[in-house]
Parts: structure tokens; C-alpha cells; sequence
């Protein structure tokens, strides 16, 4: 097939070098000259994913125009608070009959719509797939063994990027619950930093382990009020991408908790990094959401608190632990 892959980041670029290497003709757009120039001239992305030689046949391009003709597939994966635009400004150039796959994860600000909503809405008239679950881009580009899902309503949609996407390293499973398995990609990126404070304050593996697991019972108890099926967020896209994440040492997310945890302010910890950790705008809209919908979140609230209000983290996690005692499951 014809590929667009529209960002150049880490994961774009693993994904675009994973379409080139199963033998689709594939065209990466970057922001960046210098990642387009870097791709062309020595077939690296020093600047996302330094050290990964990619597919010889991958091309680079900062051309909408270019990199969307004749695709069959475009893959977004921009960071969350950019993808509206730079899906808008690509719109016009995308063909009629391609399937859009969203590899973005989070939840727009203000408006709270999912990645795939956001694409749907600045590129009407498409099937879309989400694709979701644990998967360090560096890893796959290294090609370790991965497996991710692709969820649509549309089984067609979702068996096309199965198929254009698997390879005897990367494994891709169909699914149906397109909204369960964007939610799990963009909480889990919380539950990421909450992790990385709790770690940071020189709390211990029980304190890790509890927070995992109830972190898991926010996530499905906002999904099930959207309409998600519970039993998605036992699978890839939730347990497995969040055990990832909030373990991973490759995790950004857990890495910025982890300075907020040692002491640093959240400009301080966001200070210099060239890569984005997107659950620190994903909490604040997934309060946002919470709210609107008369969902409990408290580990996503408490994380709001000590990110965007000042609130100490040590101080904020024994609210967490004082908490009216309850029954673990939801009546």
C-alpha cells in the first residue's frame, strides 16, 4: 500500500520504518527540516530516535501534499495537543478512501474529545483506528517483540491496519471498543506520573503496586461511563499498556513524576525535554472529564493538585491513604 505517517517523533518514525520494512511505499511528513533532511541523507532521525538505522526505503517529507498522495493508510501520530491542527492542515490532501489510523494519545483540552473524534472531525467521511498498547517506540524500532491492538467500528478498518502493521515482531490484535482503548492510551500516561511521584518520594513496591491497580479501577470506572466495555481495560490497551508506563524506565511520563517527586517543580521537570510526556495535559482534562460526568477520579485529582496547584506530593498522597474506607469494587 501507499502510507502517509504524519508526525516524525519517536513513534511515528518506528511505525513509519515498521510500514517501509513490511514493504509498503511509505512517506513520513516531519515539522522538523532538520528530521526530514536527517531521515534522506543517513536514513536516522537523530533528533527522535537516535541510534535506530531505519528502512532504506522510507522517505521523509514537509509536504502535506506529498506525503498524503495516493495513501491508502495514514497513520497520525503528532503529540495530542497538535494533532487538530496539523490534521486540519493535511485535510484536503487526503484521499477519500483511506483508513485513518490514530497512534496519537490523549484527550484534547477544552473540547475533552478523544484523539480518533478529533481526526474523525478535521478529516470527515474515513473509516478510523486507534492502535494502543505497550510499546516503546525505541523497542519496536529495535524490533523487539511488541503487540498492540487496533480498535474501529469499522472491521474492515481494523483488519486493514492488523494486516499493514504485523510482522514477526509486532503483533496486532482487532478490536471493537475504539473508545475503551483510546481512553486506556491516554489515562494510563496519568497513572504513569502518579507512579513516578509515588517512586520519587522513596515510597516502596506496595505503594507502586496499590497505585497500579486502583489507578486500573479510575481508568474502567470513567469507561464505563462512556460506553467502553470493561473487560478492554484487562487487555493491551489498558493493564498492559499501563504496567508499562508506569514502570518502564523508557516511560516519560513516569520520568517527570519521578523529578516532581524529588522536589523539582513541573517546569522545572519539563525543563529541556525535546520529547513530550502527555499525561501532564491529559490530567487536566481528564479532571475535566471526570467532573463532567459525576466520575470519582482521586489518584487523577491528587496528581492534578501537586502538578498545576502546588499542592505537596508527600502531603497529597496521605490525603490519598485517608481516605473514607470503601468496599474495592463499585457497587
Amino acid at each position: 500500500m501507499h502510507c502517509a505517517v504524519i508526525g516524525a517523533g519517536a513513534w511515528g518514525t518506528a511505525l513509519a520504518d515498521l510500514l517501509s520494512s513490511n514493504g509498503h511505499d511509505v512517506r513520513l511528513w516531519a515539522f522538523e527540516p532538520d528530521v526530514v533532511e536527517s531521515i534522506n541523507a543517513s536514513h536516522e532521525n537523530r533528533r527522535f530516535l537516535a541510534g535506530v538505522k531505519l528502512s532504506p526505503g522510507l522517505v521523509a517529507t514537509h509536504r502535506h501534499e506529498e506525503a498524503l498522495a495516493e495513501a491508502s493508510m495514514v497513520v497520525y501520530a503528532t503529540p495530542s495537543q497538535h494533532l487538530r491542527r496539523i490534521a486540519c492542515d493535511g485535510a484536503a490532501y487526503v484521499p477519500s478512501h483511506a483508513v485513518l489510523v490514530v497512534a496519537s494519545k490523549g484527550i484534547e483540552r477544552h473540547t475533552l474529545a478523544l484523539m480518533g473524534d478529533v481526526v474523525d472531525g478535521e478529516v470527515p467521511g474515513r473509516d478510523v483506528v486507534a492502535i494502543s498498547g505497550p510499546s516503546f517506540a525505541v523497542e519496536v524500532a529495535k524490533r523487539q517483540p511488541t503487540a498492540i491492538v487496533a480498535a474501529s467500528h469499522s472491521p474492515f478498518a481494523s483488519e486493514l491496519a492488523q494486516q499493514a502493521l504485523s510482522s514477526d515482531t509486532f503483533r496486532v490484535y482487532t478490536h471493537d471498543d475504539l473508545i475503551g482503548v483510546e481512553l486506556g492510551g491516554s489515562l494510563k500516561n496519568v497513572m504513569a506520573v502518579a507512579t513516578g511521584i509515588v517512586e520519587g518520594l522513596g515510597l516502596g513496591f506496595n505503594s507502586r503496586a496499590a497505585l497500579i491497580t486502583r489507578g486500573l479501577a479510575e481508568m474502567t470506572r470513567l469507561g464505563l461511563v462512556l460506553g467502553a466495555n470493561p473487560a478492554t481495560f484487562a487487555g493491551l490497551a489498558g493493564i498492559g499498556d499501563l504496567v508499562l508506563t508506569c514502570t518502564g524506565s523508557l516511560s516519560r511520563n513516569r520520568a517527570v513524576g519521578l523529578e516532581i517527586g524529588r522536589g523539582a517543580t513541573l517546569e522545572e521537570a519539563l525543563a529541556g525535554k525535546e520529547t513530550v510526556a502527555e499525561g501532564v495535559q491529559t490530567t487536566a482534562s481528564a479532571v475535566e472529564l471526570a467532573e463532567r460526568q459525576g466520575v470519582e477520579m482521586p489518584i487523577v485529582q491528587t496528581v492534578y493538585r501537586i502538578l498545576f496547584e502546588g499542592y505537596p506530593a508527600r502531603s497529597a498522597i496521605g490525603e490519598l491513604m485517608r481516605r473514607e474506607l470503601r468496599a474495592e469494587q463499585d457497587t
